[in-house]
């Protein structure tokens, strides 16, 4: 039975426009221009309970909107969402109980308080088993790296720093669902590692089900199996990103070590081209790429070795901020009306 499910769900935002100046004042006073604008399109999807999905989208896609939703925020225009059988808004209370959330730019710790007086008031308002809480403060303080931090008001604490206590706060009580909007923002790549590794801990180690919306694709590539992509409030793609990859990551590149500078033409087969040779002739350093649907890349190799003398040589794959960007200037929409 999916954990999480939405069916048409709608959102539409209605605002007030004013024209500029005095007049433009009095105007919108006594005959405001009502707009409405559609923030989310009826979107449907479901998740199952241990998924861990990435739900992703430019600036103004809906992304945040949806989350809002999903935890009883906002009340959707229309559509219906439902979250452990239960409608987020309309039971507000039983919901908090089983979901956490994360907002990268909003924090639910008490700025002047120290963090450890912040985890022990959630706790206390979650109804924590008080052994329990130790226990996963300990395992968290490990884990997290909080033990100096436990001491230190909020306010004190470095971005990073920050991210790590507001995910302990968020999993404090073990909920069953965890929505984790914007995670890594601003964070460095120590930090940033140290928390894909806890989210990804959580998620083995007690089935916690995850939503992750990022512009860091990092974040997607290395926690999720599944994404859902939105553009303008609606849903275009929902499935693996192994799918997508395969579907739209057909160009794939070949780093060659060569053992001398490359200055002569190279034959290359149908579909591959030499991207460059190196920033300069000491780099040694042949990068081509490939159409994977014309050729290989055992085939590519061996016409290069054929004809340069080879030390070594690397295959990238796709990655997924490629193929979002093609997807996003309408790679979906051409496959299909081909």
């Amino acid at each position: 039975m999916a954990i999480i499910e939405t069916e048409n769900l709608t959102k539409v935002y209605r605002t007030t426009r004013k024209d500029p100046g005095l007049r433009g004042s009095v105007k919108a006073l006594f005959r405001p221009q009502i707009v409405d604008k559609l923030a989310v399109d009826r979107i449907s999807f479901h998740v199952e309970p241990g998924e861990m999905v990435g739900y992703i989208g430019v600036n103004g896609a809906g992304k945040s909107t949806t989350i809002k939703m999903l935890t009883g925020i906002l009340v959707p225009t229309s559509g219906q969402v439902r979250i452990l059988g239960r409608d987020p808004h309309r039971q507000r209370v039983d919901n908090a109980r089983q979901i956490g959330v994360v907002f990268g730019q909003r924090t639910q710790l008490w700025w002047d308080l120290a963090l450890i007086e912040s985890l022990n008031l959630i706790a206390r308002i979650y109804e924590v088993d008080p052994a329990r809480y130790k226990q996963l403060l300990d395992q968290f303080s490990e884990t997290l790296e909080l033990g100096e931090l436990l001491r230190m008001p909020i306010r004190n604490m470095s971005l990073g720093q920050k991210m790590r206590a507001e995910l302990a706060a968020a999993l404090i009580h073990e909920p069953l669902v965890v929505y984790l909007d914007e995670p890594t923002i601003g964070l460095d790549l120590i930090v940033k590692e140290r928390i894909r590794e806890f989210i990804r801990q959580q998620n083995r180690d007690k089935g916690t089900t995850v939503i992750l919306t990022t512009h860091d694709l990092g974040d997607i590539e290395e926690l999720c199996q599944r994404v859902i992509i939105i553009d303008n409030g609606r849903l275009i793609y929902d499935g693996p990103i192994t799918t997508i990859k395969a579907r739209f990551g057909k160009y794939r590149e070949i780093t060659f070590e060569t053992c001398q500078p490359v200055y002569q033409a190279i034959a290359l087969p149908e579909g591959a081209h030499i991207v460059t040779n190196g920033y300069s002739p000491e780099d040694r350093k042949l990068v081509l790429r490939f159409d994977r649907t014309l050729t290989t890349a055992s085939r590519v190799a061996h016409d290069v070795m054929d004809q340069v003398e080879v030390n070594d040589f690397s295959l990238t794959e796709p990655d997924l901020s490629s193929i979002v960007k093609q997807i996003y200037n309408g790679a979906l929409l051409e496959e299909t009306t081909s």
